[in-house]
This record gives C-alpha cells, structure tokens and sequence, in this order.
C-alpha cells in the first residue's frame, strides 16, 4: 500500500510525462538552458487558497535548484491581486512546471472554496452539521482533493475501500439485508483482527430499524426528506452517527441540517467544482497588476 507521498510522487511523474513527453520543444526552441528568471503566482478570483505544500513538490521534483517564497499558506481567503508566491530558477523550469502546478492549484483551491461555502453556510444557519466528500474524486488526485476539503474546512469520509466499512444498498441487496450485511461485516473485522468503523445505509424505517438493532457506528440516511430525517435522528437518539446523503444540495441542505444529522455528504465538492482562477507570471509582468 502506497503512503500519501508516494501517491502523490506517482501523480506527478505521470502528469509530467504526459504533458512533457520527450521534450518542451516550445520552450526548448526560444529558452536558453542558462538563463534564469522569476515567476509570481497570482491570484485573480476570491476564495480559499489551497495545494501550497503539493505546488513546492511540483517545482522541487521537476528541478531541486528553484527557490520558492510563500507569501499565503493554505486556507487563506484570497482576493485578485494577492500574490501567493514567487519562484526563482531556470527559465525553463519556470515554464514546464507551470501547467501542472496550476492545474492542482486551481483544483485545490476550487474545492476548498466550495467546502468553506457549505461549511460556513451550516455555520450560520445555527447547525453543528459537519461537511462530509466522497470518493466520486478525479482519478489520482483523490489525496489532494480530499486535503483540499480539510482545508477549506470540511472533513473526510474515508479515503478508500480500505479505511472503512460503508453498507450500501448494493451490499446490502446482496446480503439479503441489513441484518446480514452488518453481522458478517462484524464478523469479518473479529476474524481479520480489522478496527474499522462501520457504516450502514439505510433506504425506509425497516432498515433503519434494523441497523439500530444490529448496532453500527454511523448510520446514513439515503434520499429520506428533511421531515423524515428528523424522526430518524430522534428513533437512533444518540446511539449512532447520523448522516444524509442523496441529492442533497447547497440551496437544500439547510433543513437536513436542522433535522439534526451529524454529518452531510456532497459529492459535488470533488466532482462538479468549478477551478480558482490564478496565474503564473514573469516578474515584472504587467499581468501582474489587476486593475
């Protein structure tokens, strides 16, 4: 099993080796090896800054002689015209690691901003509903993204299959039931020596009967109403995590979090996020004055 790092070196062998292939010849053509410069990374829409840490990777594995200032760290909110950082080094490796770089960036802040959005809308409301992802994340960037939520103050699910049992309708169908489905997942953490936590969906009152009698750590409520939700915090009173899922959006999540669940899940914070929009400049730039 990869650690963090590593999967985060992979992702960057591989996206320069995509985007590169055997050789920046735009750069290669106009660029001599030697010369050197300096580029500053700017910020031209408001939000959540996010990826600084991943951005130092990018630049020092590519090449280890850049030097980096960081003006902003992650999770400071942003305005156009902010500088976050300013990079020093050969000219080429200002210009073949800047398209990754914002790439992640961009990403990374997009989803952080949509998170701190959720989180601080619940906030307001008077909840303490906390902002959960998903794994509907973009394949190879999962561990960004997921950091990308902690930082714009949301919190993870699980990172993986591995992390945490989670019962959905499909295992449980095959089961032949919530009964079923918990009990063996029980068993299989006895016989395995695994301390997983165990989550279990539940689609009607039956199920949600039933996951109460079997006992499990948290229990998610699947496309139940806001009304509904409601009568299911009250009937689990305490004796498991609740969560809603299903459709639940920005402009109707407020009443779900009334009801009184203790977590919300959005895939959208990872799957349908829109990019913070920001640039990498030459110093001395005149881009790098927002007027």
């Amino acid at each position: 099993m990869y650690t963090v790092d590593e999967l985060n070196e992979r992702l960057i062998d591989l996206s320069f080796a995509e985007d590169i292939g055997d050789g920046d010849h735009t750069t290669l053509c106009c660029i001599p090896a030697d010369s050197m410069g300096e580029s500053k990374l700017l910020i031209k829409e408001e939000g959540i800054f996010a990826g600084i840490e991943i951005a130092k990777q990018v630049f020092h594995r590519f090449d280890p002689t850049m030097e980096i200032e960081v003006y902003i760290e992650d999770g400071a909110h942003v305005k156009p015209g902010d500088i976050v950082m300013s990079v020093k080094g050969k000219e080429q490796s200002l210009l073949q690691t800047e398209r990754l770089m914002l790439n992640i960036l961009q990403r990374m802040s997009g989803i952080a901003t949509m998170t701190h959005k959720y989180q601080q809308a619940l906030i307001d409301a008077g909840t303490k509903t906390r902002v959960l992802d998903t794994r509907k994340t973009t394949p190879g960037m999962r561990m960004l993204e997921k950091e990308a939520v902690k930082i714009g103050g949301g919190m993870n699910h699980r990172i993986g299959l591995f992390d945490m049992i989670l019962l959905k309708d499909n295992h449980i169908d095959f089961c032949g039931g919530v009964h079923n489905a918990i009990s063996r997942a029980k068993q299989y953490c006895k016989d395995h020596g695994k301390d997983l936590k165990i989550e279990c969906e539940v689609r009607n009152w039956k199920e949600l009967e039933e996951a109460l009698a079997e006992g499990c750590d948290r229990i998610m409520f699947d496309n139940f109403t806001p009304e509904d939700t409601k009568k299911a915090v009250e009937l689990v009173a305490g004796r498991a995590e609740t969560e809603s899922s299903g459709g639940i959006t920005f402009e109707t999540m407020i009443p779900y979090a009334k009801a009184g669940v203790d977590f919300i899940s959005f895939g959208a914070l990872t799957h349908s996020v829109k990019g913070l929009d920001m640039s990498f400049k030459a110093a001395g730039s005149d881009k790098l004055i927002i007027k």
